[in-house]
């Protein structure tokens, strides 16, 4: 087989299977990630559970595919609040309890400094786009499962 039509074929499968994860905005951004559930739903979760992950966060970002998040994960339950300082696209938050329950959920605006808390100590939140929750129905105490145990 001649060395061009080798290079071509090559970078044509390689196409079918990058392109289709952009247009997704799957980009592979490094961090880990985890398939959770809530009823019927199938999360896609990156995991934010440095110091580092968890300040970035998804900053920058400018879109999200739709049953993607990030579920953030903090060593000790307390009061983990939330802002959208440089967050291009606004999201929805659920606070969660150890045993997968939804504490609370907020809305949150793109490019502000509000602060969105949870109404319990928790050590985990998950951050999908905006109103996320509220179209599937999903509500406080609604669970969700395949959340990490520490």
């Amino acid at each position: 087989m001649n060395t061009k039509k080798y290079l071509a074929q090559k970078l044509f499968l390689a196409a079918l299977f990058i392109l289709p994860a952009i247009v997704l905005g799957q980009v592979n951004t490094g961090l880990p990630s985890l398939e959770l559930k809530t009823g019927i739903y199938r999360i896609q979760a990156e995991i934010a559970d440095t110091p580092q992950a968890r300040e970035v966060g998804l900053m920058n970002r400018t879109s999200m595919p739709i049953n993607s998040g990030m579920l953030f994960i903090f060593e000790q339950k307390a009061g983990h609040c939330f802002w959208m300082n440089n967050t291009k696209i606004p999201l929805s938050i659920a606070f969660i309890a150890d045993d997968g329950k939804i504490v609370n959920i907020e809305e949150m605006q793109a490019e502000t400094t509000n602060n969105h808390c949870p109404k319990a100590a928790v050590r985990y939140a998950l951050e999908m786009n905006k109103q996320w929750f509220s179209e599937r129905v999903i509500v406080p105490g609604s669970v969700i499962s395949g959340l990490p145990r520490r």
